[in-house]
């Protein structure tokens, strides 16, 4: 039964503008176990012809079967399908991976076979064979550690891993001392008996081609001598008895299925590793430029990140996120009186915006004076003497007093006496003693201090924001700022009345009464001598924290809908207030922040670009140390595209690797800077994620160009390289 049949092979090779012919009209015939010696001098055209047969090699013209498979229609990817199932090559030189162990070394051509074999079943296989070879016992040993008779015997068992059903050996006993080549021949011999496996033996020695069945001798491109019958030009070789036409046409274009994709992803990526611990010092200054380039990365994302919160928080403890709602302006005669000047906010506007607008996280309702504030015979006249509600302090991040506590909500309601000092009003009054419990006048109005709040210092444009006094509004509206109001001063109504009426306001802003009176109706005389405090249920403003910076214009339009809607304001009529918001102050500042980190992180791209050029021309020396390595690689079986995969895995390793010792390095610094230099700073999850896919995205690119040189190499050529 015929294995293999060629016909009328012609094989011309091209030397600049000259044609060489080398297989001139060549035909021939090998039946399936048959073990053939092919003996011719140098030139003579027998390694042209065992690189056809072993389909290394595709001839100028004519046709060659193998099992019923016509080589010289098939593709690249075919005809190295076809080398990994049908065909083993037992080399002169042994051409074992110096890195891998014997057993590797046996198991490498399951790494491209479609079998689908799992690792476990791979390694019994590799150690079966190395047993029936006679090196059970040095399954573990590196080529170095081998005699010559047993690298070629690891040779013969790489070959037939994967149940080959021809055998080219090119000079098997070249390299051996007669002895071992005897026992090597012995084993060809046992193969082609027991087993049936058809061997072509490429020679030089007689010695050697007398254990053969068959001595085909080549002179000048053509056979000259073989004892077989001439060539029938009508018979095609059948299939194989173990896989038709058809099933080999199907196993040809069948796909690897995703568990062998995930089996040869994982070898190839262990393949990349073994082979940067070749050359750790090479790999590692390789990925220097990685390595700094995404240390950078993350080092100036996470201060970036750092800086902004740090910076957003500053902007949130002065009120720059806050949003102030304030009453209209007046005007007269077309003179506008300034924001502020039509009373039309009130306590009731504040509880609305905090019970109907979901965008609103707190409020406070102020009431603004500007009094001097006495302690004995201490005076200061503070920046701010705000009325307002527990509620500010929330709004100004201000929970936390240096000393005693805030007032209450009952406090405002009844009225209370009591207030809260900053630390420039108590460093001004009271000289570093605790002012808690002390009284201080306010338009000689006796407020009891029950707390200080902790320092500020200066907000964004430089005022100093603890130069401060906070009381309930109540407090300030109807007692520091009553004398303010034109309606509670009466007129004089006899002489000498007018140091009455003052003496006796005097005394109602100190002890106004708070409920009816139980005495008579007053005369009009007595109304005249002690007035009644009326009060005014107006606030100047209403400051507003929203959820969130993001939340600020959402919360801007419900309280502006809410207040108009309150106001009975109409369609196309002016607002009687107005809202503000700080946000232009936080973009510009933030803005700011991003355009520094913008410019760093340009500067650590350009990093990551330079280590990816090192890592290109690195994977390019790579390429060229590894002809040989390549060569075999093709030769048991690896497709082009099996290449161009490896050694873009092997790229993309390299910088997955500096990439992670690159995040290492940036979470470090990022460390040292916050403790050394007290710099804030903030873990970036995206930045991370970030410089991972930098990475892998500078190996693919940087990496593409070696493999792609690397799959395109002639095996042929590649075996050759020295």
């Amino acid at each position: 039964m015929t294995s293999l049949k060629l016909e009328n092979i012609r094989k011309t090779y091209s030397r600049g503008k000259v044609s060489v012919p080398v297989l001139k009209g060549l035909s021939l015939t090998i039946e399936r176990g048959d073990m053939v010696a092919l003996m011719g001098s140098s030139g003579s055209g027998k390694t042209t012809l065992v690189n056809l047969l072993g389909s290394l090699d595709q001839p100028t013209s004519g046709r060659y079967w193998l099992d019923g498979i016509e080589v010289s229609s098939l593709s690249e990817k075919e005809r190295a399908q076809l080398r990994n199932e049908k065909i083993g090559f037992v080399f002169q030189n042994f051409n074992l991976l110096p890195r891998l162990t014997a057993l590797e070394n046996v198991m490498m051509p399951l790494a491209y076979s479609a079998s689908g074999l799992s690792d476990r079943e791979c390694r019994e296989r590799a150690t079966a064979l190395l047993e029936r070879v006679g090196l059970g016992s040095r399954l573990d040993h590196e080529p170095a550690q081998l005699s010559g008779g047993e690298q070629q015997r690891v040779a013969i068992a790489r070959s037939l891993v994967n149940r080959c059903t021809i055998l080219i050996a090119d000079e098997p006993t070249g390299n051996l001392d007669s002895k071992t080549g005897q026992e090597i021949l012995d084993i060809f011999r046992e193969l082609n008996e027991e087993d049936g496996l058809t061997i072509v033996l490429v020679t030089h020695d007689p010695g050697v081609a007398e254990h053969a069945d068959r001595i085909i001798h080549m002179r000048d491109g053509n056979i000259v001598d073989d004892p077989r019958p001439a060539f029938d030009s009508g018979s095609v070789p059948a299939p194989s008895p173990n896989l038709g036409v058809g099933e080999a046409t199907a196993t040809r274009k069948k796909k690897p299925g995703i568990l062998s994709e995930v089996r040869f992803f994982r070898r190839t990526t262990e393949m990349a590793l073994r082979s940067l611990r070749r050359n750790v010092m090479r790999s590692v200054l390789t990925t220097l430029g990685i390595i700094i380039g995404v240390g950078s990365l993350i080092s100036i994302a996470e201060i970036g990140k750092g800086s902004s919160t740090a910076i957003k928080q500053v902007l949130v403890t002065t009120g720059a996120n806050s949003l102030l709602v304030q009453a209209g302006a007046a005007s007269n005669n077309g003179v506008s009186l300034g924001s502020g000047t039509i009373k039309t906010l009130t306590p009731e506007d504040a509880e609305a915006i905090t019970n109907e607008c979901p965008a609103v996280d707190s409020l406070a309702p102020i009431v603004v004076a500007r009094r001097q504030v006495v302690n004995g015979n201490r005076n200061w006249v503070p920046i701010y003497i705000y009325g307002t509600t527990p509620g500010f302090l929330r709004v100004r991040e201000w929970e936390r007093l240096a000393e005693g506590e805030a007032f209450t909500t009952d406090d405002v309601r009844d009225v209370s006496m009591v207030c809260v000092l900053g630390q420039t009003l108590v460093d001004e009054l009271f000289s570093g003693e605790s002012p808690l419990g002390k009284e201080v006048f306010v338009n000689d109005v006796p407020l009891r201090v029950i707390g200080v709040l902790s320092r500020k210092g200066t907000n964004i444009i430089g005022v100093d924001q603890d130069d401060i006094l906070l009381a309930p509004w109540t407090t300030i509206k109807f007692r520091v700022s009553a004398a303010s109001s034109p309606n509670v001063m009466p007129q004089a109504s006899a002489p000498g009345g007018s140091d009455l009426v003052n003496q006796f306001s005097l005394l109602t802003r100190r002890y106004p009464r708070s409920q009816a009176s139980l005495y008579p109706a007053q005369s009009e005389s007595q109304k005249a001598a002690t007035p009644k405090l009326e009060r005014f249920a107006n606030v100047d403003s209403i400051l507003v924290r929203a959820q969130s910076t993001e939340e600020i214009p959402a919360a801007m339009a419900q309280i502006t809908e809410l207040i108009r809607e309150r106001h009975q304001i109409g369609p196309g009529m002016e607002d009687d207030f107005d809202v503000r918001d700080f946000t232009e102050v936080i973009r510009a500042v933030q803005a700011t922040v991003n355009l520094v980190a913008g410019l760093l992180v340009c500067a650590a791209l350009t990093s990551l670009a330079v280590g990816g050029v090192g890592i290109m021309n690195i994977m390019l020396v790579s390429v060229t140390e590894r002809f040989k390595e390549i060569g075999l690689r093709m030769a048991v079986g690896a497709a082009p595209r099996d290449i161009l995969r490896q050694f873009l895995v092997e790229a993309v390793v390299l910088c997955v690797l500096g990439g992670t010792v690159g995040i290492l390095a940036g979470r470090t610094g990022s460390f040292l800077i916050r403790v050394l230099a007290q710099w804030p700073t903030e873990p970036s999850l995206l930045a991370v994620i970030g410089s991972v896919s930098v990475s892998v995205t500078v190996g693919i690119i940087f990496g593409y160009y070696p493999a792609w040189k690397a799959s395109r190499l002639n095996p042929i050529e590649a075996l050759r390289y020295e």
